[in-house]
C-alpha cells in the first residue's frame, strides 16, 4: 500500500530538503601542506608555507637576506645572512619544526625575540641550541649541546640525531614556563623569571644584556652561525 502525503506536505517536501542541505555541517577543511590533519584541528597553522619566505624577515631588517632560501622544501641557510625572524609576534605558544645541520654545524631556534634595545636576536630571546654535538666543540657541554637552553640549562646526551638527519623540536612556551622537546622527548624545563632562572643568567653572558628573556611576547627566530641549516615543517599554535 503506497502512503500519499497531504498535498502541503508534498508541496513543501522540496523546499525542506534544500533547506536542510544549505545547513549542512561544512566539509572539513584540508590541512596545509606540512601540518597532520590531526594537528591542524588542533589549532596549529604554517608559519612556513614550504615554497617561499613570506612571513619571514631579517632581523631588523624589512626583506629577507640572500643568504636565507628556501631548498628542497625547507628554509635553509646557503650563505651570510644574519638572524630570520618571523614577520608575527607571539607570546604564548607550541611550535614543533624540524631540523638538520650539515657536519660540525651550528645554528638555534630563538623565541620571544625583541629587537629593541639589542644587536643581536640572542640578546634578547633564549635559544634552542641546533648542533652537531658529535662534531662541533660546543657538544662537549650539555649547556651547549643540540636541545639546550643555550647556557643556561643543559640537555641529556643521546637524544639528538647524526648531522644531516632530521631532527624534530617541539618548544612550548606558556606564561614562565618553557619546554624543549627533541626527537619526542622533553630534554629542558625552566621557569622564566624564577629565582634559578636569575641566578643561572647572573652567571652567564646573558648579564651583559637586560632584555634577555623579559619581553613577554616575541619572534621566532632561526640563528645564522655561519653553517648550513635547514628548517622545515614549521608550525604553530597558538596558546590561549
Amino acid at each position: 500500500m503506497s502512503l500519499r502525503l497531504p498535498r502541503a506536505v508534498a508541496l513543501a517536501a522540496p523546499a525542506l530538503l534544500t533547506l536542510a542541505a544549505c545547513h549542512r555541517a561544512p566539509a572539513q577543511e584540508p590541512a596545509p601542506a606540512g601540518i597532520p590533519l590531526e594537528e591542524f584541528r588542533e589549532g596549529f597553522r604554517q608559519l612556513f608555507d614550504g615554497r617561499t619566505l613570506a612571513g619571514w624577515r631579517g632581523f631588523q631588517k624589512e626583506g629577507v637576506p640572500d643568504g636565507w632560501q628556501v631548498v628542497d622544501g625547507a628554509i635553509t641557510r646557503v650563505g651570510p645572512a644574519g638572524d630570520l625572524v618571523s614577520a608575527q609576534v607571539f607570546r604564548d605558544f607550541e611550535l614543533r619544526l624540524e631540523w638538520k645541520v650539515a657536519p660540525g654545524g651550528n645554528s638555534g631556534i630563538f623565541y620571544r625575540v625583541s629587537e629593541e634595545g639589542v644587536q643581536h636576536a640572542y640578546e634578547s630571546g633564549p635559544e634552542m641550541q641546533v648542533l652537531d654535538d658529535a662534531a662541533h666543540p660546543d657538544g662537549k657541554s650539555r649547556l651547549t649541546s643540540a636541545g639546550a637552553c643555550y647556557g643556561l640549562y643543559p640537555a641529556p646526551a643521546g637524544v639528538v640525531k647524526p648531522a644531516g638527519e632530521w631532527n624534530a623540536v617541539r618548544i612550548i612556551v606558556r606564561g614562565t614556563h618553557v619546554e624543549h622537546w627533541l626527537n619526542g622527548q622533553r630534554v629542558v624545563s625552566y621557569e622564566l623569571g624564577s629565582p634559578d632562572w636569575e641566578a643561572k643568567v647572573k652567571a652567564s653572558k646573558f648579564a651583559e644584556w637586560p632584555p634577555y628573556g623579559r619581553a613577554k611576547e616575541g619572534r621566532i627566530g632561526l640563528q645564522d652561525h655561519g653553517d648550513r641549516v635547514s628548517y622545515r615543517n614549521i608550525r604553530i599554535k597558538v596558546l590561549r
